[in-house]
């Protein structure tokens, strides 16, 4: 009955909210913020002064850490050793401290993200920077309270005779909040500590002139101010930190190879290697042939081997934007003031820092004061008794104890009790006038030093004063020069910018694997020759698509559904003339049975005077302008809406008045004006643009200029051209003329293109085989012909696409001299150019 009348109920809501704020704030407080005055959290705070206490100075042995993490665990951290060993090693480590604050001998982990040794193995010993943060602690300069057993006294906070909340940083998670400082170099911090003494009022913009930005133990650049500037301002911001990477030659192969030399801050040497690894295996970053690690006691020196034809400039950028040789660094400067967390801005920092150093001074000055004022007290009333001595000894040997003694000379001499003490405590060699006279010097420098220390004393700007002659010590005894470059500002990079806008060869399996090549890799050749191999491609795939563009172009995919999608050419995956590239599912958010069945490089997706023509299997036709295409989605958008059972084959770019020209797989076509067909909206369904037989359906479609020639190729490896103005103009929704003859020998049309005499046509058949034929070797022919051979075919194989490729640059491959003439002379047969008159019988 008694337990349960000490039961108290609570509503468990209550208790949660009470426990975990409880919670909430120790962690704050005690655990993962650092003070404002001196930027540490508290079990930096006690490894620090646990070291001060065992009196581990620069000039004494160092002691293992076992020693250093069991005292403090003992005294004043009753938490796990391996958090505060963990904590006392960061202090150790010049890649994670600006200016470290433990003196480490042993393996204390490596910026290539390597463990330390146990604490049995290591030993540390404090730096001599971190003396400053522990200098007067004797001297009642900062208030002590009661350890977590009462036995021992600890700081609250040390006299931090060096800003290190700005310049070493802090980082740190607490509960609903997390503090991001990062260091800073000593010698601009104390320039503007110095500045706002002398202008208390200046605004923080001034400050930002003395103080350009961070600077990190590990170097690297930050690229642009303008995080910073907004950091300095409101407390909150970020950085971009980049690589100090240099481009540097062999001098035997004159090969070109980058060279790390440092890394940004909080990324490990480690996370560098296999980011950079990773990238390349996923073709995020090309041009590579090796990476080594060269680094050594005399710094980091990271190689990466470079291709031989590959531009430095451009793997440079490709690796600050695919690995961690860039990287975002967040700015937040929230700290603990009066153990209330806050936001603060540079000047905020600077003027609580001051003001807890004016606070520190004044305290010593007054215990300085205290002790001098009571040693000057003490040498007067000796030197008192020494010029009375005679008379001092004679009353001394006549009283008959201490206390009568102490009495007597209280009253001869008119002094006080410890004057008194101080005289009976006097050692006889005192009495000599060397020593009277050391008393009298030591007397007359007190005056002169308590004179001084009243004078700090007297006036708020004195002890500024004061505060400010430390800072300019500490700034000329432990100042360096910055690590960290800070280029002004960086413009959003593009990666285009380096990339040569040069022309590419697109290939499309049927399967749905993509590729881009240089054009270079497909060399010229003759009608009937057997053409190299373009992808090696499984017995059941074969290259269904080719066509060119230029490596800044965009790309745009439709797909059979009636969707379209964007990607830069330069972003298809680049892959050698036999490999199979990578599946195009990998590089668009495609459906389950959605399939790609036409592409478009465009330059400029906001032109106003252009416009997109569609063309359905069943022969619909919509156009629509250009520009309701502008707005690329990841997801695709929707480019024409379909009927059941209809796709979209092909996608043309028109200007609104050509004339175009749809042909079909049983050999007919029809040309008509683009005017017919009036511009629609995005999402419109279309108008018939031809009327189909049963079971035939639209293979191509192209812009019929007076000036080009019709090239139609067939499955059987046929084809021919014929001039456009053979195919007459007709209203569109009409059956079409006859294209090309189809019966056995060609079968069926695979495509329809128009083209002129100085381009060349990329024919590619199912085998994966690719043809490269000059225009102007297919004879003009007439329309309704069966037309020429113009690749032989392998058993089995079939002609699977044919495109225009871009004119070739005189550096490319072309044949040895003879090919072409020979293939000129070469007689045709009969049947080749057998022509027969036109039939009309499917005309409109």
């Amino acid at each position: 009955m008694a337990v349960n009348q000490n039961i108290k109920p609570v509503p468990i809501e209550q208790e949660m909210q009470t426990a975990f704020l409880d919670y909430s704030m120790s962690v704050i407080v005690s655990r993962a913020l650092p003070d404002i005055r001196d930027g540490l959290k508290p079990v930096q705070r006690r490894i620090l002064f646990v070291m001060h206490q065992l009196g581990l100075t620069p000039n004494r042995p160092y002691r293992k850490c076992a020693t250093i993490v069991g005292e403090c665990l003992g005294k004043y951290h009753p938490h796990g050793d391996q958090a505060v060993y963990d904590a006392l090693v960061r202090l150790a480590q010049d890649w994670n401290m600006r200016y470290p604050m433990v003196d480490g001998q042993g393996n204390f982990g490596s910026i290539d993200g390597d463990s330390p040794a146990a604490y049995r193995y290591t030993e540390a010993r404090l730096t001599p920077i971190a003396l400053e943060m522990l200098t007067d602690i004797e001297k009642n300069t900062v208030e002590m309270r009661p350890n977590f057993d009462g036995r021992l006294d600890e700081p609250t906070v040390l006299p931090s005779g060096f800003p290190n909340l700005l310049v070493n940083g802090s980082y740190g998670i607490a509960v609903g909040m997390a503090t991001d400082c990062p260091p800073h170099n000593l010698t601009e911090i104390c320039n503007a500590i110095i500045y706002y003494i002398d202008n208390p009022s200046a605004p923080v913009e001034e400050f930002i002139k003395i103080v350009p930005g961070p600077d990190f133990p590990t170097g690297a650049i930050i690229c642009g101010k303008e995080g910073i500037l907004r950091a300095y301002k409101t407390g909150t911001g970020q950085v971009k930190l980049r690589a100090r990477i240099k481009v540097v030659s062999q001098e035997k192969t004159k090969k070109k190879s980058l060279l790390v030399e440092e890394i940004p801050y909080q990324v490990t040497k480690q996370t560098v290697i296999e980011s950079i690894a990773k990238a390349v295996e996923n073709n995020k970053v090309s041009g590579i042939t090796d990476l080594r690690d060269e680094s050594d006691r005399e710094g980091m020196r990271l190689i990466i081997e470079l291709k031989s034809d590959v531009n430095p400039q451009v793997v440079l950028n490709q690796l600050y934007q695919h690995t961690q040789l860039q990287s975002t660094s967040r700015i937040h400067f929230l700290a603990l003031v009066n153990n209330i967390p806050r936001v603060l801005n540079l000047k905020d920092m600077i003027q609580h820092y001051v003001q807890y150093r004016a606070e520190i001074v004044e305290r010593r000055t007054r215990f300085d004061l205290e002790q001098a004022e009571r040693r000057a007290h003490i040498l007067e009333g000796l030197l008192k008794a020494i010029d009375q001595i005679d008379e001092v000894i004679n009353l001394i040997r006549k009283s008959a104890n201490a206390e009568e003694a102490q009495t007597k000379l209280c009253k001869k001499l008119d002094i006080s009790v410890e004057q008194a003490k101080a005289i009976l405590a006097m050692p006889l060699r005192r009495l000599t006038g060397l020593e009277r006279k050391e008393l009298q010097e030591e007397y007359d420098n007190l005056l002169k030093e308590i004179k001084r220390l009243k004078h700090i004393l007297s006036s708020r700007e004195n002890i500024l004063a004061e505060v400010r002659k430390e800072v300019e010590k500490i700034r000329e005894k432990y100042g360096d020069e910055r690590k960290t470059e800070i280029l002004e500002t960086i413009e959003d990079f593009d990666i285009e910018d380096l990339i040569a806008d040069e022309a590419m060869i697109i290939t499309v399996s049927n399967q749905g694997y993509i590729k881009r090549m240089p054009q270079t890799t497909s060399r010229k050749q003759r009608r009937r020759g057997q053409g190299v191999m373009g992808m090696e491609t499984p017995e059941d795939d074969f290259v269904k698509h080719v066509f060119t563009a230029t490596a800044h172009e965009y790309l745009m995919f439709f797909t059979n559904e009636g969707r379209v999608y964007w990607r830069k050419v330069h972003e298809i995956p680049e892959a050698g003339r036999t490999a199979r590239g990578r599946n195009i599912k990998n590089l668009l958010a495609l459906g389950d049975k959605e399939k790609v069945t036409a592409f478009l490089s465009i330059k400029n997706l906001k032109d106003e005077s252009k416009y997109l023509f569609m063309v359905t299997k069943k022969g619909l036709v919509k156009k629509t302008p250009l520009s309701a295409y502008s707005k690329p989605r990841s997801t695709g958008i929707q480019a024409i809406t379909l009927e059941e059972g209809d796709e979209l084959i092909d996608v043309l770019v028109t200007s609104g008045i050509d004339n175009v020209l749809l042909a079909t797989h049983s050999g007919l076509a029809i040309r008509f004006p683009e005017k017919d067909v009036r511009p629609m909206g995005r999402t419109a369904q279309g108008v018939v643009g031809i009327r189909l037989n049963k079971g035939d359906y639209v293979v191509g479609v192209s812009v019929a200029k007076d000036n080009l020639t019709v090239l139609t190729v067939t499955e059987n490896g046929y084809g021919k051209r014929t001039e456009v103005k053979e195919y007459r103009i007709q209203h569109r929704g009409g059956k079409g003329i006859i294209n090309i003859q189809t019966q056995e020998r060609n079968g069926n049309v695979v495509t329809m293109l128009t083209v002129s005499d100085d381009e060349d046509i990329v024919v590619v058949a199912t085998d994966g085989k690719m043809l490269r034929i000059p225009i102007k070797s297919i004879r003009v022919i007439g329309r309704n012909t069966k037309g020429v051979q113009l690749m032989n075919l392998r058993e089995g194989a079939k002609i699977a696409s044919a495109d225009k490729a871009i004119k070739k640059s005189d550096a490319e491959e072309e044949l040895p001299e003879g090919s072409y003439a020979e293939e000129e002379n070469e007689e045709e047969t009969g049947d080749l150019f057998e022509n027969a008159p036109d039939n009309e019988e499917n005309s409109e």
